[in-house]
């Protein structure tokens, strides 16, 4: 049956709204806060260009043949085409010049022959008109004012700012002694050169300062990738350090005591066999040590985690404020452990996931019990953002705690917050040995 009436509407009302959601997941969600800025930037300046064609050219053209002659008629119609012509090939090269100032790519030369021929064509339509359309002087600077605007949109991103300046000067001077010839003079021509090299300056003011903002940003966000990778490398190069120092002698030993049995024992000699045991004991003990080692590598310092989560998202230009970390130091080595991890797991989400400006973390000890809070902002709408950061990381998370005997909530809540607090109980200090385990059980694997 085909719902009808309200059950219809609201069928399409839904189908609309979820075409929506996927659109902003794929369009807007997805995006980097430095993308999601290039994007809205490139949007303004592509309907700023089409703004200008309704306001200074289309309206005014409007009333003017609203009782045309013929050649008026003729002119008029083929100044919009030619005008319309011009928006929509800055529309396609904007992305292009945005692009070649970002050091990302390219525009085609003919691209920027074609964006000038339609500009060039615009003027001499626009003199035609005041030479043989006998239209007002007032109407003819605005189209010649608008003409520069899509070719200027695009040029002031790739030319030097010394060449663009010097073209817009040229065309302040060229167009101004062409409307000279077809008759204007006075204080006209003065409107005409300003309006040209006002146009070109308003792309320079609005657009390239635009790009220019885009380009620090990106320079900001490539910076902090690096930092990322070199912390990232630092780490890597300590625990192989740490490695090195438990196994490098160990090692040594047990290559020249295997040596030293080998050659025992094509001499048949007894003592071979006493030279293998002390191998087998050197192996198992270096074996134990490396557990030690990956153990200590991987377990999570409460303390050391608060401060390295509020480094972490300092530096990446998040507000970080944490309150009650002196209160690490009174709690048991399993609960250390177990909300260390989720100091990691949520800062993790807060750079990964939604676009925080700011974040807390509280530590609290009372009755018996240790509560950590960690509060964000940034949460889209619709539970974008908190969906995403309630993931299986925190499902591991909870598995971390129930072991003890602890427990986990997180969420959006209101005003685009997400919170997550993770309550254990501090008494559970003889709990820690299962964790320990479990941790011995990981690495063996």
């Amino acid at each position: 049956m085909v719902p009808l009436g309200t059950a219809a509407l609201n069928g399409e009302s839904d189908n609309v709204l979820e075409r929506y959601r996927r659109w902003r997941r794929q369009v807007w969600d997805e995006r980097s806060h430095v993308e999601r800025m290039e994007f809205q930037s490139l949007v303004v300046v592509r309907f700023m260009v089409w703004f200008f064609f309704l306001a200074w050219l289309l309206m005014p053209l409007g009333s003017v043949l609203a009782d045309p002659s013929g050649v008026t008629l003729v002119l008029g119609a083929l100044l919009l085409i030619c005008a319309a012509a011009q928006c929509v090939l800055a529309w396609k090269l904007l992305p292009l010049a945005f692009d070649q100032y970002l050091g990302r790519g390219t525009v085609p030369v003919r691209g920027w022959l074609l964006a000038g021929a339609l500009m060039v064509g615009t003027i001499a339509l626009d003199l035609a008109l005041e030479a043989f359309g006998g239209l007002d002087d007032e109407f003819t600077v605005f189209v010649a004012l608008f003409a520069v605007i899509p070719y200027s949109a695009e040029r002031c991103l790739t030319l030097p700012l010394r060449t663009y300046q010097q073209w817009s000067v040229a065309a302040a001077v060229v167009v101004p002694g062409a409307f000279a010839l077809v008759g204007v003079r006075d204080m006209t021509l003065l409107g005409y050169g300003l309006g040209v090299y006002g146009g070109a300056m308003i792309c320079l003011a609005s657009i390239r300062c635009s790009a220019w903002s885009l380009g620090v940003m990106w320079q900001a966000e490539r910076g902090r990738e690096a930092q990322a990778r070199l912390a990232v490398a630092e780490e890597r190069l300590r625990f192989g350090r740490d490695l090195h120092d438990v196994m490098g002698r160990n090692l040594a030993v047990i290559a020249l005591k295997s040596e030293l049995a080998v050659q025992l024992a094509r001499r048949g000699r007894p003592e071979a066999v006493e030279q293998m045991i002390e191998v087998q004991r050197i192996a198992q003990e270096s074996q134990k040590e490396v557990r030690d080692v990956v153990r200590g590598y991987r377990e999570a310092s409460l303390g050391s985690e608060l401060a390295g989560a509020q480094a972490v998202l300092t530096a990446a230009g998040i507000d970080c404020r944490v309150t009650g970390a002196e209160a690490a130091d009174e709690l048991p080595t399993a609960v250390h452990a177990a909300l260390g991890w989720v100091v990691r797991e949520a800062a993790t989400n807060v750079l990964r996931h939604g676009d925080a400006s700011r974040c807390s973390v509280a530590l609290r000890v009372a009755e018996g019990r240790a509560v950590l809070r960690v509060e964000n902002d940034g949460v889209g709408d619709e539970g974008s953002d908190g969906s995403e950061q309630s993931g299986s990381g925190l499902v591991g998370l909870r598995e971390r705690l129930a072991v003890v005997g602890g427990w986990l909530e997180a969420g959006p809540v209101e005003g685009g917050v997400f919170r997550l607090v993770a309550e254990v109980p501090v008494g559970v200090g003889g709990r820690a040995e299962p964790t320990a385990r479990t941790n011995e059980n990981e690495v063996a694997r």
